[in-house]
């Protein structure tokens, strides 16, 4: 972790782990010279190529581009001045070197947690006629091969800015021959991967509901062509943020290939007022050598010890029971009692209250908002049943969507106003609710006070934030015209805002992410919450593309994963209690389903199932993934987990359907010390490098929905 400056040539060299970023600037602009493998910090490195007059714009490789003035691609920014023009030119004015990482106001991001873990390299951009100032932030880490980027811009001048477009990296490359790697989806079948050419034209992707969304994930790689796990060239840019995202890559008429990320600009225009300033979301970029894995892994370890925070950072996650797909909205105290007890007995740790607890909860059509206990559940409190539940020997979790409004609640009819709406117009029901318009710091107050109060009324332990909706009608009763175009953004503002607090308030509360599943599944939310319910599909078959998928960027510590009872409530399909159990274990592990119906059989089988998962969680959650076969090219998925000294290993191998007469499996591992034998439960003692170059065979599994766990131990 290195930045150099070579003071005679303006030239910025950022070294990570194994990485170079470069940047020189020429004839005033600030020109992006390199990204890849690192390069040694000696001999004349502006001698790199792309680097014609300044005067050609259009062919420049720019740091942060601008709109109107002879540069054709997209821009970075754009601003709009009083008198209506659009045009302006920033010039290189400054730097400065940080022993540390600033933090950015109001917005997640990756933190330095030691003096001497990160360095920062600030360079401002100035526009003379309009007084613009951008403040572009890199950040390199120990141990690391990312690159932390974020932009502040600074209105410098006597008269007021419109912001139009303000994203936070944007880098021209000579990659056009590259592919695409991107996770697209819907609900119930988030995270699945999507590789396609890059082309004339642009590969964009983006949001416009107000959230990250089950759609599309705010990420998109460059791959080479021959990228695999662990081969190939592969750029990441992710984005740490929650609301609108755009990620786009353009390849232009010279082939070379402009890949930007940050806040969506559609429907996005914010006032900065003379000495305002507005600071955009951080993209993490990583370059891989090594393939997918490798950038996977860069981002698995900044993510999970740099980005999650808190207690639980560092500590094994629990195996919890959620009764939501147990009885939904149809339960009593003594029935969430009993389930306690029977997953006390089996060895689960934590109980988990789903929706329904509160107002006049029934069924999805009333009552978000009112969130004092429905009494005619649970006529003897909320704290009563967290007393019985910590009785049988677990810990109480809660589930609440903070976020939310029903038409039929008490809330709404004393505030309607609260929601986020334009006068006059319809409101947008969906899940028969609306969205309380957090942008106002009155709703935010609100809902702390609220949540703080039954938070530290009960003896709790967890807490399921949920977001079932996208936004619409994005508009605020509390803002003036001209800040409308605000709206979406400062909502988002309001939720982190609120996150932030009630998890200073409660530290000792595990927070746990979601919407509808994976609708908000981001870098932005792990910042507050270090894990996220990745689907509400929890078909063991769906869930290997879901959990692959999502694998690719976030940590597996963060991966909500649950065994639900057959037919699936989803797809309807039966699949064994071992796979289901088997594909679970290989996230945060849980049980969503009604505990009290186990067979004999079952029960010995979820028992051997807790027993396990709590001997070897610490690697799961902890350790280095390997990806071995993807359920989006074979009929049959494999991954593996390395503990970070390399003594220990777990893989995991899932055959979906039978076939007749199959031949012998051969699966090479990944991850392993070469130098080291290891021995292979139930196979025998083999050398790492056998392992890993010769791999293990075995017969096939039988049966359609078949899985087997490998242990791998040095000796």
């Amino acid at each position: 972790m290195k930045i150099r400056v070579q003071e005679n040539e303006l030239l910025f060299h950022l070294q990570g782990e194994t990485v170079s970023y470069i940047m020189q600037v020429v004839d005033g602009e600030l020109v992006h010279q390199y990204w890849g493998k690192k390069l040694r910090d000696t001999g004349n490195l502006s001698m790199l190529p792309h680097t014609p007059k300044s005067d050609n714009l259009d062919m420049l490789h720019q740091e942060y581009p601008q709109y109107g003035n002879g540069d054709f691609r997209n821009p970075a920014y754009q601003i709009k001045l009083e008198d209506g023009s659009r045009i302006t030119h920033l010039k290189y004015d400054s730097y400065r070197i940080l022993s540390c990482k600033p933090v950015l106001k109001g917005l997640p991001a990756v933190y330095s947690e030691k003096e001497d873990d990160t360095l920062t390299l600030e360079i401002t951009l100035k526009d003379a006629y309009s007084g613009l100032a951008v403040v572009m932030s890199y950040s390199v880490f120990a141990g690391s091969d990312a690159v932390a980027r974020s932009s502040r811009l600074v209105n410098e001048g006597g008269k007021r800015l419109h912001l139009l477009r303000a994203l936070s990296a944007s880098v021209d490359l000579d990659v056009s021959d590259y592919e695409a790697l991107y996770l697209a989806g819907a609900w119930s079948r988030e995270a699945h991967l999507q590789r396609r050419p890059l082309g004339p034209g642009s590969t964009k992707l983006e949001s416009r509901r107000g959230m990250s969304g089950h759609q599309l994930n705010p990420f998109l790689a460059l791959v080479s062509p021959d990228a695999g796990e662990e081969q190939g060239e592969v750029y990441g840019f992710s984005l740490v943020y929650s609301g609108n995202f755009l990620a786009e890559a353009e390849v232009d008429f010279m082939q070379k290939v402009r890949v930007q990320i940050g806040m969506n600009p559609f429907d996005f225009d914010w006032v900065l007022e003379a000495g305002d300033s507005f600071q955009t979301p951080e993209a993490v970029l990583v370059y891989s050598a090594e393939g997918l894995g490798g950038m996977s892994r860069t981002y698995h370890k900044l993510y999970r010890t740099r980005l999650c925070r808190g207690e639980y950072r560092d500590q094994v996650r629990p195996i919890l029971v959620n009764n939501w797909e147990a009885t939904y909205f149809n339960f009593t105290a003594d029935k969430i009692e009993e389930i306690a007890k029977v997953g006390s007995e089996l060895g689960i740790e934590l109980f988990v209250l789903d929706d329904g607890w509160f107002g006049k909860r029934n069924d999805d059509t009333t009552s978000l908002g009112d969130w004092f206990v429905n009494e005619e559940k649970l006529p003897l409190g909320l704290g009563n049943l967290a007393e019985r539940i910590n009785k049988q020997g677990l810990k109480f979790g809660l589930w609440v969507e903070p976020e939310m409004i029903s038409p039929e609640s008490e809330l709404y009819r004393a505030h309607p106003d609260w929601c986020l709406h334009v006068e006059g117009r319809r409101r947008t029901e969906a899940r028969t609710q609306l969205v309380l318009d957090l942008s106002r710091k009155e709703i935010e107050d609100y809902l702390f006070d609220t949540l703080s109060g039954i938070f530290g009324s009960i003896p709790l332990s967890y807490v399921k934030w949920d977001m079932n909706r996208s936004l619409t009608e994005i508009g605020s009763a509390d803002a003036p015209a001209e800040r409308q175009g605000e709206i979406a953004h400062r909502y988002m503002l309001g939720v982190y805002s609120l996150m932030e607090r009630i998890t200073t308030a409660f530290p000792h509360i595990l927070f746990e992410s979601c919407s509808s599943g994976g609708g908000r599944f981001d870098p932005g939310m792990l910042y507050y919450m270090p894990q996220a319910w990745a689907s509400d599909d929890t078909d063991s078959v769906e869930r290997l593309k879901i959990q692959y998928g999502t694998s690719l960027i976030y940590p597996v510590s963060s991966i909500g994963a649950h065994v639900s009872a057959v037919p699936n409530h989803q797809v309807g399909r039966f699949t064994p209690l071992s796979m289901r159990g088997d594909v679970a274990m290989s996230g945060n592990f849980g049980y969503e389903l009604d505990l009290t119906r186990f067979t004999e059989e079952e029960r010995i089988e979820v028992k051997r199932q807790i027993a396990l998962y709590k001997d070897i969680r610490s690697i799961i959650q902890q350790g280095e993934l390997y990806r071995l076969k993807s359920p989006f090219e074979h009929k049959e998925t494999a991954w593996m987990f390395v503990s970070e000294d390399k003594t220990e290993a777990i893989a995991f191998y899932f055959k979906v359907l039978a076939e007749p007469f199959g031949p012998q499996i051969n699966l090479r591992f990944r991850g392993l010390d070469p130098e080291k034998n290891y021995e292979v439960e139930g196979f025998g003692t083999y050398g790492g490098d056998r392992l890993m170059q010769v791999g293990l065979s075995f017969d096939p599994l039988k049966g359609d929905y078949a899985s087997t766990i490998f242990r791998l131990t040095a000796v």
